[in-house]
C-alpha cells in the first residue's frame, strides 16, 4: 500500500500535522520551514533541550533532528525522546552532515526511523516525511482501536490506567498537581430494570459523549472506567481546575435531561463524583490515588447523590 492511501484511509486531523526541525543552526531550520511550511505546522527548536520541551508539551507528529549540536548532541534528544512513554511514538528522521554506514545505522538503533544526509534535496525530505506521516496515522489509529470502549465510544479501562500511570511519571518529574474524577451514574441498576438495558446503554452513550465532547486540554483524558463509571485524568491541574471541571459536568449531565423516575435523587438521570488532587511523590501510587478519590465519591453517594465530594490531597482539610 503507498502512502497515498494509507493517508486516504488515516485522513489528517482536522488541525495540521506538527513537524518539529531542531537545528543548532537557524539558517538550516528557515530553509526546511520553507519546504513544509504550506503543508504541516512547522515547529523550530535550536538546541536540544528546547527539542524536548516542544515535544512534551506540545507532541509533534514528526522530528526533523540534527545530530551535532552543542551541548546535547541528536542522539541524546533521540534517546530521550524515544525512551519516554508519552513521546516514544513521535517518528524521528536525523537530517545530518555525518554519511557514514556506522552512523545511518547507530541512528536506527537507538531509535530513529530515517537517515537523511545533508545538503538535503527537498523532494527526497517531502517523500519521506509524508511516508512517515502516513505510518504514524496508520499506527495511531491501530493502537486507538484498542484503547476504545466499544459501547461508549470512548477511551476504555486499558487506556485509563495506562494513562494514569503515564500522567503520575510525568507530574512527578515536572513536580505538577494531578487531578482525577471519578463519575457514578446514580443508581443506574434501577434505570436499566425500569426503562430496559437498550435505554441504558442508550443513557451510557448519550453521557459519555457529552463528557468527551466538553472543551479540554490535549493531556487531559476521559474513559469508561467500568459498567456505569467513567474516570477523567487532568494532568497539571490544581485543585481549583479540578472543581471547575467537576461542576461543569454536572451541569452538563442535567443539561441533558434522561427521564430517571427511579431515581431517589432526581426525577432525570444524575451523578455522582469523587475528585481529588495530589502532587505525585514517590512514596505514593497511582493505586492510592485512586483510592482516596473512590472514597470521594462513596462519600458523595452517602450525601444524596447528585453531587461532589472533592479532596486536596497535598491538604488534606481541604474537603468540599
Amino acid at each position: 500500500m503507498t502512502h497515498s492511501h494509507i493517508l486516504k484511509l488515516f485522513p489528517y486531523p482536522a488541525t495540521p500535522l506538527r513537524i518539529l526541525v531542531v537545528d543548532d543552526q537557524a539558517i538550516n531550520v528557515h530553509a526546511i520551514n520553507e519546504i513544509f511550511k504550506d503543508d504541516y505546522e512547522v515547529l523550530m527548536a535550536t538546541d536540544g533541550l528546547q527539542a524536548i520541551k516542544i515535544c512534551n508539551s506540545q507532541y509533534p507528529d514528526l522530528v526533523l533532528l540534527d545530530v551535532i549540536m552543542p551541548e546535547m548532541s541528536g542522539h541524546e534528544v533521540c534517546l530521550q525522546i524515544t525512551n519516554n512513554p508519552a513521546t516514544e511514538h513521535i517518528p524521528i528522521i536525523f537530517v545530518t552532515s555525518q554519511d557514514q554506514d556506522i552512523d545511518e545505522s547507530f541512528a536506527f538503533e537507538i531509535g530513529a526511523v530515517d537517515f537523511i544526509t545533508k545538503p538535503i534535496n527537498p523532494v527526497t525530505v517531502q517523500a519521506r516525511v509524508k511516508t512517515h506521516l502516513a505510518l504514524k496515522l496508520q499506527n495511531d489509529f491501530l493502537r486507538s482501536i484498542a484503547h476504545i470502549d466499544g459501547l461508549t465510544g470512548v477511551f476504555n479501562r486499558r487506556r485509563f490506567d495506562e494513562d494514569l500511570e503515564l500522567s503520575w511519571k510525568q507530574c512527578l518529574r515536572e513536580q505538577q498537581p494531578l487531578s482525577l474524577i471519578l463519575i457514578d451514574l446514580d443508581q443506574f441498576k434501577r434505570f436499566n430494570d425500569h426503562y430496559g438495558h437498550v435505554a441504558g446503554d442508550a443513557c451510557l452513550r448519550s453521557i459519555a459523549q457529552a463528557l468527551k465532547e466538553m472543551p479540554h486540554r490535549p493531556r487531559d483524558l476521559f474513559a469508561r472506567y467500568g459498567g456505569e463509571e467513567f474516570g477523567y485524568i487532568l494532568p497539571n491541574t490544581p485543585y481549583s481546575g479540578a472543581l471547575h471541571c467537576a461542576n461543569r459536568i454536572l451541569e452538563i449531565t442535567h443539561a441533558l435531561q434522561i427521564e430517571h423516575l427511579e431515581s431517589d435523587a432526581s426525577d432525570i438521570m444524575t451523578i455522582s463524583m469523587g475528585v481529588a488532587t495530589i502532587q505525585p511523590t514517590k512514596e505514593l501510587s497511582p493505586t492510592y490515588f485512586i483510592e482516596q478519590t473512590d472514597k470521594a465519591l462513596y462519600q458523595a453517594k452517602e450525601n444524596g447523590r447528585d453531587q461532589f465530594v472533592s479532596i486536596d490531597l497535598n491538604n488534606t482539610n481541604t474537603t468540599t
